[in-house]
């Protein structure tokens, strides 16, 4: 927009010099030197084409103006470099452009009639449209400069990219009046510039083909894991390949372990053979040297092996690699490319920088995969070879290694062989995963089975084997279970030294967690001087299954240890009923879902199921008199017990009666109590509680007073239980109690197997069982003088 607020394009109808009515606009002239004289040149005889191109390019300069000392103008020296200078009026719309402009634009200086539109007429009209606008928006604007690029198409048929910058000199008013500037050819600039950017897009490539590369290297472990990264989702991208080739030297032959790409399924019958064939990937291997193919007719004549091949194969270019690290050849790698057709010297660098990333990978994954094989092989020579069959029941073991490290650690199982038709059950963890932890499970485990095949109590059992591992100055730790189990009878005697409890699937599919009480881990009870370990005994029921595991089972990522012993609960209940079956369903459901990081040992031990038997579920446990938390504990372990065995509503009355009966014990006798705690399940299913010390002296009915605090044990148990009675046991004497609905008339000798009802107390029936015990003690002590 010009001073009167028209719009102007950049080069309007009327042209001349600046300042000079549009009248008498004449050709611009070149300003000469007074001395100034025309130089002759060649006739062109004799001159090559880069002579002649010179020497074209140099005539615009033999007219330059030199003062008499030689100095070079300012105009000289913006001509010696392609550029010329402009001054175009916008009040007159004339322009004043030099010979070294007009050259830039193509335009021969003796023909040009001082028109803009004469140079405009050489743009393409897309290239005028753009440049129109470019200038517009700036002089609207209220800009003070622009600088532009745009292409002008030269005689000979090429394209001339050339670059204005010019300066908008505006009035007072801020209205623009004229452009100063500059124009120059800007080709060399251009074209280097897209020459760099070409560049940094191809060196960007292979940055990132390095990057990608490395980083899913980095997260392989095994050889597997390797060729899976390579393979896999996204491996020839990563590489920027087409189709892939990887072959490992094993035993001096090459075994071809991986094929990626389409059609690359015709060279399967070339897989494996020895290094001796004439094959370009085995002859890369023999001679430690790449082979970059962009023939494949020449590939055929250097190796008529492949020909037969080559017509089914959709590449066009191959990279043959050497794979070598520390010196020595892991094999070699092959990258197939459809549209390659050179190898540039930075794409075979990158390619060898690929095959050094692979084999550097290669030998980490081989030296990972032989010592997992060694520790892998140590720790089974560690479990035993075998678990022998169990008369009464079967039993399965697992072991799995964790899915991280080496895949070793101190994980155990094993099965002994007791006298009587006894079997003794461990499972342990050693602290640690590597193979000294291993070492020492192999160690702790023969010393444990020694221990109980000399016959000694479980507690004995792991007493000396806490003061074994003690003994071996490891500083590591260990924690375990084991049972004694007698299936003939379905007693099993556990104790624990810091590991997991068990779990007991009843007959019905019920799963329960049985409060079998434990002591500290083996090694660590021996160097803090405790080596207590009480034991539990329970019952197992003909058809029902016990069953031993390691944390690895119930470890979840992200999920406290409750909610994994849960999930593991829910499944030992909907798991099928064989032992081997159930270990699989284990296996699957639990450790392969979570993708365990920790090593796992399972046992499965199922009693023989007993067609028509009475059995029912069985809770013993062992409470000393010096134990101060033996009283809770054994609470805790009744409603625990009959919650498992679906009996909650009679949690309440039996835990009361179980403080009153142990109390009892542990103040007036002199040594510790034996709880049992199981359900009679006919005629009407109820529990039968009892507790059995030492002491011949029979507990005596008393009258307390109100301000008395003992004596109401009896009255609470009269008023609790269903029925009550104590019987002798060897040198001691047992109180036991029912609690639940009376059974009928008749039946007395039914509900209590034992036969001997000595001192039994029974009330009548219409009585009922105390559903509000709590109400009916308070009547008790209330009534009682």
């Amino acid at each position: 927009m010009v001073a009167d607020g028209s719009r102007l394009p950049f080069f309007g109808p009327r042209i001349g010099r600046c300042g000079t009515p549009p009248d008498a606009a004449r050709q611009l002239r070149l300003t000469e030197c007074a001395d100034a004289r025309p130089r002759r040149t060649t006739s062109g005889a004799g001159m090559t084409d880069d002579e002649r191109r010179q020497d074209a390019e140099a005539s615009p300069l033999r007219r330059i103006d030199r003062k008499t000392n030689g100095e070079i103008r300012p105009t000289e020296r913006l001509a010696m470099n392609r550029t010329g200078s402009f001054d175009w009026d916008l009040d007159t719309r004339t322009l004043d452009i030099d010979e070294a402009g007009l050259t830039v634009f193509g335009v021969d200086p003796a023909t040009f009639d001082a028109r803009p539109g004469a140079l405009l007429e050489h743009l393409e009209p897309a290239e005028r449209a753009r440049l129109d606008v470019t200038i517009d928006e700036a002089i609207t604007g209220g800009s003070n400069s622009f600088s532009v690029h745009f292409r002008v198409p030269l005689d000979d048929g090429t394209t001339q990219w050339t670059h204005a910058q010019a300066r908008i000199l505006r009035s007072k008013d801020g209205m623009a009046h004229r452009i100063v500037g500059v124009v120059r050819d800007a080709t060399a600039e251009v074209t280097h510039s897209a020459f760099v950017l070409d560049l940094e897009k191809r060196r960007q490539r292979q940055t990132n083909i390095v990057e990608r590369t490395t980083s899913a290297m980095s997260r392989a472990v095994t050889v597997d894991d390797v060729t899976a990264a390579l393979t896999g989702p996204g491996g020839l991208a990563r590489l920027g390949a087409d189709g892939l080739a990887l072959g490992l030297v094993e035993n001096s032959a090459l075994n071809i372990v991986a094929l990626s790409g389409e059609s690359l399924e015709v060279l399967d019958g070339l897989g494996s053979g020895g290094l001796d064939r004439n094959l370009p990937l085995a002859d890369t291997i023999r001679s430690g040297r790449p082979r970059f193919i962009t023939s494949l007719a020449a590939l055929a004549r250097r190796y008529p092996e492949l020909e037969p091949h080559l017509g089914r194969l959709g590449f066009r270019a191959a990279a043959y690699l050497p794979l070598v690290a520390q010196a020595r050849s892991l094999g070699g790698m092959a990258l197939f490319y459809r549209e390659r057709t050179v190898f540039n010297a930075d794409e075979r660098i990158l390619c060898l920088g690929l095959a050094a990333i692979v084999a550097q990978s290669l030998q980490r994954a081989m030296l990972f995969d032989e010592e997992r094989e060694f520790a892998t092989q140590l720790q089974s020579a560690m479990l035993p070879p075998r678990i022998q069959d169990v008369e009464g029941g079967d039993i399965a073991v697992r072991y799995h290694a964790a899915w991280s490290g080496r895949q070793v650690g101190g994980d155990w199982y094993d099965v002994i062989t007791l006298p009587k038709n006894r079997y003794g059950l461990v499972v342990g963890d050693v602290q640690g995963h590597d193979t000294h932890a291993a070492a020492i499970m192999g160690q702790l485990r023969i010393a444990l089975r020694a221990y109980a095949s000399e016959g000694h109590p479980p507690a004995t059992v792991l007493a000396r084997a806490s003061r074994f591992l003690s003994e071996l100055d490891t500083e590591r730790f260990a924690t375990c279970t084991y049972a004694q189990v007698d299936l003939a009878s379905g007693t099993v005697k556990v104790v624990r030294a810091g590991h997991l409890g068990p779990l007991i699937r009843h007959v019905d599919g019920r799963v329960g967690s049985p409060q079998v009480r434990g002591g500290l881990p083996l090694g660590t009870s021996t160097d803090l001087l405790d080596e207590e370990y009480p034991e539990t005994r329970l019952d197992l029921v003909p058809g029902e299954t016990f069953v031993l595991y390691t944390d690895g089972l119930v470890e979840e990522p992200g999920a406290d240890l409750d909610a994994g012993i849960n999930a593991l609960r829910n499944e030992v209940s909907a798991g099928p009923a064989g032992a081997e079956a159930l270990a699989d369903h284990l296996s699957e459901r639990l450790w392969e879902r979570w993708g365990s990081g920790d090593d796992v040992a399972l046992l499965v031990l199922r009693r023989s199921p007993d067609v028509g038997s009475s059995h029912a579920p069985r809770l013993h446990q062992y409470i000393h008199q010096a134990d101060p938390e033996g009283l809770s504990d054994a609470r805790a372990i009744v409603r625990q017990a009959l919650a498992d065995w679906d009996m909650a509503e009679f949690a309440d009355d039996a835990e009361l009666v179980t403080g009153e009966l142990l109390v009892n014990v542990l103040l007036h006798t002199e040594g510790g109590a034996v709880l049992t705690l199981e359900v009679l399940p006919e005629p009407v299913r109820r529990i039968r509680l009892s507790v059995q010390d030492r002491s011949s002296a029979w507990p005596r009915r008393r009258t307390p007073g109100e301000t008395s605090t003992s004596g109401r044990g009896l009255l609470l148990l009269d008023a609790v239980a269903t029925r009550w009675g104590i019987e002798p046991r060897g040198e001691g004497k047992a109180v036991w109690c029912e609690i639940g609905p009376a059974p009928p008339v008749g039946h007395h000798a039914a509900t209590h197997p034992r036969g001997g009802v000595t001192g039994e107390e029974s009330r009548p029936a219409e009585r009922g069982r105390c559903a509000k015990g709590v109400s009916r003690i308070t009547a008790v002590m209330r009534d009682t003088p």
